[in-house]
């Protein structure tokens, strides 16, 4: 089996940042993109998911050497059969492996109860995430945004407990509030005592005496919810906002999901944003980029800037304004502005244009 620890080269007793600094050199070392061995590399990169979530760190250093051992045999050389009571080989034996995985059955056996987990999680309303599109106005300032959402949302005659108001929620006959029931099934190797969900309840180890009329006991019903949504200044496209509690509602009173908002800015037609600064062209003519001159030049909140074109200006000169940009997103300070200063010529000109022109083209200008 691998020594996640020995990948590492850390001791059992490292500190999170220890393991952090670790995989991040040794990352660094053989990432595939810089000539390094890429089963190497994946291999540091399965050994830091595990040390790295305390979580699965737990279970690995409580279990993670339970699987050596040779065929037809338990950890460490332990044998199942004698574990569970076939001693002499050729009986029966049983051992409950319910609907989990190799991970939870060992859960299960030594008594953390993922399916409490599971339970708390039965009655959670699903997340949802939606995309809205903004001006690129909006990143200015915060702004307030009201969307109606077709949802689960919490029943009204019930409100969300799943009976009829006067009645009580009662333990399930079925599973006796676990939430779960056994089946014994023999196959030609010993017997399995299989644990599932229980059908009547759902899992949740309780049901409505009497199911609400509306609801027909979930809780919940089909409906809109008007939601305001806050956009702090500086958001750009792409960027995710997260609205705790409203998304699905919970099943029976269970905790409702999230709302996650997509961000998308639509792109300006006078202004380009790049990061937090913007970027305008500003034509200018011949004689103001000979002469120098004042122009006024347009921001992203409406207002106009005098700007000064120095005499001698050659067309794409790129002068900055500073702090006129966009707000730094949950930071203080703003970008700024570019403006780039294009000299245009004319298609046409007058008789009296074009005499001052010649004039000039003789004149060695």
């Amino acid at each position: 089996m691998k020594d996640y620890y020995q990948i590492l080269g850390v001791s059992r007793s490292a500190s999170s940042d220890e393991i952090k600094q670790a995989y991040r050199k040794l990352a660094h070392k053989h990432h595939p993109d810089k000539g390094g061995d890429e089963k190497k590399f994946k291999e540091i990169n399965e050994a830091y998911q595990t040390l790295s979530d305390q979580e699965k760190k737990s279970q690995y250093d409580n279990f993670g050497r339970a699987f050596e051992g040779g065929a037809g045999q338990g950890f460490n050389g332990w044998d199942f059969g004698s574990m569970w009571g076939n001693r002499g080989g050729g009986g029966d034996f049983e051992f409950d492996l319910g609907d989990l995985g190799i991970g939870e059955i060992f859960e299960e056996m030594f008594g953390f109860g993922p399916s409490q987990r599971r339970k708390k999680d039965l009655k959670k309303g699903k997340n949802i995430e939606i995309a809205i599109e903004i001006p690129l106005e909006d990143v200015l300032r915060g702004r307030e945004r009201e969307i109606s959402l077709q949802k689960s949302i919490l029943c009204s005659r019930c409100q969300g407990v799943g009976a009829e108001p006067g009645s009580t929620v009662k333990e399930c006959f079925s599973c006796r509030g676990s939430g779960q029931v056994q089946q014994i099934r023999r196959t030609p190797i010993g017997s399995f005592t299989q644990v599932t969900t229980c059908p009547e309840c759902r899992g949740e180890g309780f049901k409505p005496e009497k199911p609400c009329n509306v609801c027909k006991g979930e809780g919940r019903i089909k409906g809109k919810d008007d939601i305001k949504i806050f956009i702090p200044a500086g958001v750009d496209s792409n960027q995710v906002i997260k609205v705790e509690g409203k998304g699905e509602a919970g099943r029976r009173g269970g905790k409702p999901g999230d709302l996650y908002v997509r961000i998308y800015v639509k792109k300006h037609p006078v202004f380009e944003r790049k990061g937090d600064d913007l970027y305008v062209s500003m034509p200018i003519s011949f004689p103001q980029a000979v002469l120098g001159d004042e122009i006024e030049v347009p921001t992203l909140a409406g207002t106009k800037i005098l700007l000064k074109v120095s005499a001698g200006t050659e067309s794409g000169k790129v002068l900055k304004i500073s702090q006129k940009g966009v707000p730094r997103f949950s930071e203080t300070g703003r970008g700024d502005m570019f403006v780039e200063l294009k000299v245009k010529t004319p298609k046409k000109v007058t008789k009296k244009q074009k005499e001052l022109l010649e004039e000039l083209k003789r004149e060695g200008f």
